[in-house]
Formats: C-alpha cells, structure tokens, sequence
C-alpha cells in the first residue's frame, strides 16, 4: 500500500480542517495532480459537520488550564478521532464514493494549546504545540493512511508551528501582476502576503477572528445562538471606540511577525472578562456585538497597516472562513483598507468555507511527494522542512 502510494503522481485526498473556532468539521475531498510549484487541485466534494453542542463546551474547556485534566485529554483525543474519521466516510458517501477510491487522508488535528514562545523560566515550557485527533484512530477506522500532526516538525527546526497555510496559498493564489492578501477568519484570523511576481512574502496571526465574536454572541444569546449570522446583530450597533481601543492595546498586536496565537491568549476566558467589562459600561447587546466585530476588523487592518504595506504593495485581499460570510466584518474591512479590492475566493474558484481543508490535503500531498512544505519566513523556523507524520491502516 505504501509502496503503491509513494509512486503515485496523482491523489484523491480527504483534507480535515477543525479550527480554533471549534465550530465544527470540515472535510474537502481533492484531486491533487503534480508537485511542487506544479501542483494543481481539484474540489471533488466539501461537507462540513458541526460539533454537537456538548462536545463544542468540552473542547472549550480543554483549551483552558482551569478546566482540563489529563484524563480529558486522553478521552478526548479519541473521541475527536472517531469523529474526523466518520466525517471523511460521510464525505465519500456524499460525493458518491467508496473509501477505496479515496488514497490519503490528511488532517490538521484539533489545537488544544499552543505555546510559539518558550517559557525561558521554566525548561518544562519550550516551545511546542498540542493538536488531538489520533492520527492511528482516522487511519484505522478509514481503513486509509493518514498524515497530521504538521505543526511540530515547524517547531523541531526552530518555528512557531504556525501558520501552515502560507505553503498552500502561494500554490493557489501568486499572480504574476498583482500583490495579494489571503486572509482567513475562522477562530482566529491568519494572513498570507504575496507580493506580485514573488517568491515568498510574509505570513501571521492578525489576531482574533470569530473567536471573540462568537463567545459574546454565545454569551449574550444565553446559549442560543452559536454565531452572528451573516453579521446581522452586530450591524444594528455601534462601535464604542474606547472599548475597541482598550482591546487594540493588547500587547500582541505590537509583536512583530513570525508570530501566532489561540485560545491560550484570546479563548473564553478573555472574552469573558472583556465581556464583562462592556456591560459594566451599560452598553446595549448589539453595540457590544458591533464593538466585537470591529475588534477583528481593525486588527487584520492594523496588522496589514504595520507589517505588510511598508514593504509590499497589495492590490487584493481574498478572505476565506467562516467569517467571509460575515458581510458586516467585510464591510469594515472595506471601510479600513480603501485602497484595496476585497472579496472572497469563491470568486476565484476557490470555496470559501473549503478552502483550509483543502491546504491540509495539499500539505499532505506534500509530505507523500517528499516536498518541504513549511515557510520559514511565515513560522521563523531555522530551516524548510518536511511536516507531517504518517499513521498506517
């Protein structure tokens, strides 16, 4: 089998992305022709399968010191497991395909906690990172390989593990004549810079993405509502522009790229507090939800503002995630970056809401063909490397 596999130049892989926003699933089957700058990808099916209530809770509270143990994190790295490997057979039987027409399964994993800078006052806290979903468990289940656990050989060489999208984006999206942006919004926001006719650019976490944004409305909604659809709440409020500044001091956004962050720094527990502190002020709910949204608008504009326009001129900026279908962020994007065209890249060929999964199966592809797939220049690692780990039916 991993002889055939090996000596394949052409792939159907069911990429699995479960981001930080612990919203859900989402599984993209591709075909994947080709290497290294010649690689070229073809969406075959995308589904997406939402977390149960209970399980989102959980994995909220394993993504806190307070509230985790070993034991749920052992449990859970299983039960996530049968979970991702359910939702690639789903996939399959929805595009009308059995498992043995699928090669290679590829998984981002479930990010429990992440620490891109080590703890120089404890040597038990170098740096490192934690993604669930047992890699054995999908492969054993799926009856297919299985490539995951990407962001730890970053590390190893001396990165950040994160982002790992900027090895995809440049396949996708580099253009001969524009600059670009590709900024994803799903729990947290992630960019990657292209300048025109370039072979690298830069990369990082902008900040929060849905995750503030989703907490309060979760919040706020009392457990009803999971998300603001399409921004409709947050478009009845106003921005208070001292609550939003009081965020945009939050120290992260001063450090300079390679950088990343998560729910260690910005998860429930922040927005809690932050929360708190806006109905101390009296402000009314969709004023506080409108605050939230902005907060992420200008932190992707400010990130662009100090990091990225000094040294390369942009012309587009391609938004991916769930947050793409926010049209009151968008709006805001707009509205803070008036010298560059924003849409998303459904508009390009690209879904919007598949497109990290289908990263995920480019990266894997990658590790199958032997091909380096970090970008130093995104994570700061010492070196190109080839991330990833294989786990046999």
């Amino acid at each position: 089998m991993l002889r055939k596999l090996l000596n394949q130049t052409s792939l159907t892989i069911a990429g699995i992305m479960s981001g930080t926003s612990l919203d859900g699933i989402d599984v993209a089957i591709v075909r994947i022709d080709g290497r290294g700058l010649d690689t070229s990808i073809k969406l075959i099916h995308f589904e997406s399968f939402a977390y149960e209530a209970d399980v989102r809770e959980k994995l909220k509270l394993l993504c806190t010191i307070e509230h985790s143990d070993v034991a749920q994190v052992c449990g859970m790295n299983f039960a996530i497991a049968e979970r991702f490997a359910d939702a690639v057979i789903q996939t399959a039987a929805a595009a009308n395909l059995s498992m043995a027409d699928i090669d290679l399964v590829s998984s981002h994993g479930q990010t429990i906690w992440h620490i891109p800078i080590a703890d120089d006052a404890n040597p038990f806290l170098p740096k490192s990172t934690l993604q669930i979903g047992d890699l054995s468990v999908i492969a054993k289940r799926t009856g297919k390989p299985v490539v995951g656990d990407f962001r730890t050989a970053d590390i190893a060489v001396g990165g950040q593990g994160a982002p790992l999208v900027p090895y995809g984006d440049y396949l996708l999206f580099r253009d001969e004549n524009k600059g670009r942006i590709l900024q994803n919004i799903g729990g947290i926001g992630n960019c990657t810079a292209i300048p025109a006719a370039s072979s690298g650019g830069i990369a990082f976490d902008t900040g929060p993405g849905n995750m503030i944004m989703d907490q309060v409305v979760y919040e706020l909604s009392e457990g009803r509502l999971s998300y603001d659809a399409n921004g409709e709440w947050a478009a009845k409020g106003r921005v208070h522009q001292e609550l939003l500044e009081d965020l945009l001091a939050h120290p992260y956004f001063q450090e300079p790229p390679p950088k990343t962050t998560g729910r260690e720094i910005f998860g429930k527990a922040y927005a809690a507090t932050w929360l708190a502190s806006a109905l101390e002020r009296g402000l009314p709910q969709e004023d506080i939800v409108a605050t939230a949204t902005a907060f992420t608008a200008h932190s992707i504009a400010r990130g662009y503002q100090d990091f990225i326009f000094p040294q390369s001129e942009i012309a587009e900026v391609i938004v991916s995630g769930g947050g793409a279908h926010n049209r009151t962020l968008l709006s805001m994007l707009g509205e803070l970056l008036p010298n560059q065209t924003i849409f998303t890249s459904d508009e390009l060929g690209i879904s919007c809401d598949a497109k990290e999964a289908m990263l995920f199966a480019l990266l894997g592809n990658a590790f199958i063909q032997g091909e380096t797939n970090n970008v130093p220049a995104a994570t700061g690692a010492e070196r190109q490397t080839i991330m990833g780990k294989l786990a046999l039916p």
